[in-house]
C-alpha cells in the first residue's frame, strides 16, 4: 500500500480546516463519523494530514470507560507535517512523523537525566486538552470535541505538540510504522531497556497481545532460552510462536494455580515475568512466577478497574522486583528514529502484527474485532 503524495498537500497554515473524524459521544457507543473543524498549530504544535493509524487496547479500554466525552481516540499513528505553528523549527511542511503519547521536550529534569523518558512537560496527558493552553483544537459547531493522550488521530487532521511528534525517514511505509508509535515498541523496549533481558534466561508473558508478542519478540532477539506464553485463548498459541513463545500454557487447562505451574517447570520460577493485560490482580500471579533472589516482574498493561496493586511483602522480602513501564523506557524523539531504522533492516518485525487492514470509514470494525479477541493490530487507513 502507497503512502501519500505530500505534493498533493495544500499548507494551511493559519486557518482551521474541516475534515473528517470518529467522534466517540459516549461510552461504548459506536464512533460516529462527524464533519469536525481543526484549528490552525498554535506556539510550538504542528497540524499533521494522519496517513495511517492503528486501534491499541488503550484506547480500547478508555473508549468503555466513563472518561471524557466526546471525543476522538487514536494515539499510534503517522502521517504527514501539513502546517507548522510559531517556533517550529524541528519540522517543516511534508515532513513524515510519526505521533507519540508521551513526548519529550528534552529540558525537564526527568529528559536530562537520562535516567527516564516521563517527560514534566509532555508526559501522558489525561485531561482531554493540549498541553499549552489546556484548550481543544477539535470542534463541531462552536462545541469542543476533546483529545486523546494528546494525538487523536481517529482524524484525517490533528493537531499535536511538536515534541509528541517524531520525524522519520520518507522511505519508511506510514502504513507499516504507525505502529512503532505505541504497541511493538513498548513492548520491546520494556524487554530491553526495562527487564534489559539477560541472554539463556527464562521469561514469562502474561497476555498475548501486540504489547506481549512485542516483549516476546524482544525476549528473543536477546537470546532468552524460555519464552513462555500465558493466554486464556487458545488460539494465540500457535500465533505466539512466530514471534519467539517456545511454550504457551492456558490457565483453564489446568487445575493448579498457573503460577505454580510456572514455578515447577521452570524449577523454582522465570528470571523475568512481563504483565501484559491491564489486570492489577495478574501483577501478584507474575510476581509469584517468578524465582526468588532476582527475579523481575515489569507490569505494562493499562487497568480499566481497580487500579491499586496489592502484593504481600514476603515476595519483595524474597529478592523479587516490580518495575512499571512506560512506553518501554524509550525517550520518543532521541530513540524511535533508530527503532525505524531497525525495521528497515527486518531487524524487527512489524507486518507480522496487523491482521487487519481497513479504511476509516469501517473504523468500528476494528473496535468489534477487539472486543471479540480477533485481532492484534488494525490498521486504519485514511482516504487520499
Amino acid at each position: 500500500m502507497s503512502t501519500i503524495d505530500i505534493n498533493t498537500i495544500a499548507p494551511r497554515p493559519h486557518v482551521a480546516i474541516t475534515c473528517k473524524a470518529a467522534v466517540a459521544w459516549g461510552a461504548g457507543e459506536s464512533l460516529v463519523m462527524e464533519q469536525v473543524e481543526v484549528s490552525p498549530p498554535q506556539a510550538m504544535e504542528i497540524r499533521i494530514q494522519v496517513v495511517s493509524t492503528s486501534l491499541c487496547r488503550s484506547d480500547f479500554t478508555a473508549w468503555q470507560s466513563h472518561a471524557i466525552f466526546p471525543r476522538i481516540f487514536g494515539h499510534e499513528a503517522s502521517g504527514i507535517v501539513e502546517s507548522v505553528g510559531q517556533g517550529v523549527t524541528e519540522f517543516k511542511e511534508g515532513d513524515h512523523v510519526l505521533t507519540v503519547f508521551t513526548g519529550e521536550c528534552m529540558q525537564c529534569r526527568q529528559c536530562t537525566s537520562g535516567k527516564s523518558n516521563v517527560c514534566e512537560v509532555l508526559g501522558l496527558e489525561r485531561r482531554g486538552v493540549m498541553h499549552s493552553d489546556q484548550k481543544t483544537r477539535f470542534s463541531i459547531n462552536g462545541k469542543p470535541i476533546y483529545h486523546y493522550c494528546a494525538v487523536s488521530s481517529f482524524s484525517e487532521y490533528t493537531v499535536v505538540h511538536s515534541g509528541c511528534a517524531v520525524k522519520v525517514s520518507p522511505l519508511a511505509p506510514l502504513e507499516k510504522i504507525c505502529l512503532l508509535s505505541c504497541g511493538v515498541a513498548a513492548g520491546l523496549g520494556a524487554a530491553w531497556n526495562v527487564a534489559d533481558i539477560c541472554k539463556g534466561s527464562t521469561v514469562v508473558i502474561f497476555g498475548l497481545g501486540t504489547l506481549g508478542l512485542s516483549v516476546a519478540q524482544g525476549a528473543k532477539l536477546r537470546g532468552a532460552s524460555r519464552i513462555i506464553g500465558v493466554d486464556t485463548n487458545p488460539e494465540k498459541g500457535e500465533i505466539a510462536k512466530a514471534f519467539g513463545i517456545t511454550e504457551f500454557l492456558d490457565p483453564n487447562d489446568s487445575n493448579e494455580p498457573i503460577q505454580q505451574v510456572i514455578k515447577r517447570i521452570t524449577g523454582g520460577g522465570a528470571d523475568y515475568s512481563f504483565e501484559c493485560i491491564g489486570d492489577t490482580g495478574m501483577i501478584t500471579t507474575a510476581l509469584q512466577s517468578c524465582c526468588d533472589g532476582w527475579g523481575l516482574t515489569v507490569t505494562l498493561g493499562v487497568p480499566k478497574e481497580k487500579p491499586e496493586v496489592t502484593a504481600h511483602y514476603g515476595l519483595f522480602l524474597t529478592g523479587r522486583t516490580l518495575k512499571g513501564s512506560l512506553f518501554g523506557g524509550w525517550k520518543p524523539k532521541s530513540d524511535l528514529p533508530s527503532l525505524v531504522e531497525k525495521y528497515m533492516k527486518k531487524e524487527i518485525q512489524i507486518d507480522e502484527f496487523i491482521t487487519h487492514n481497513i479504511p476509516f470509514e469501517d473504523i468500528n470494525t476494528a473496535f468489534n474485532l477487539m472486543r471479540e479477541g480477533r485481532c492484534l493490530r488494525c490498521v486504519i487507513h485514511m482516504p487520499k
